[in-house]
């Protein structure tokens, strides 16, 4: 799977990673999409990396779509975290 279907499957982790995580994200909507890019991208690293998992299957493949959004969950509670300490 190339670049830009992980910048896609980003943008819809990123919203979905929002939608999970309760209360108020620092930066908004537009951050937590950017952070949902790089969520996937450090998820599909994270899955094959560590794991051995084949992460870049397919764009429909569901373990592609589990890494993003694990990965982006995982950036967007970093990302609180650090926006949180700064204020």
């Amino acid at each position: 799977m190339s670049i830009i279907g992980w910048i896609l499957i980003g943008l819809v982790a990123g919203a979905l990673a929002r939608a999970i995580l309760p209360g108020k994200a620092a930066g908004g909507w537009i951050v937590s999409l950017v952070v949902g890019v790089l969520g996937a991208l450090l998820g599909g690293w994270i899955g094959g990396a560590l794991f051995g998992v084949e992460a870049n299957e397919s764009f429909f493949s569901l373990t592609t779509w589990f890494w993003a959004l694990l990965g982006s969950l995982l950036v967007l509670v970093v990302w609180g975290a650090v926006a949180r300490r700064r204020t």
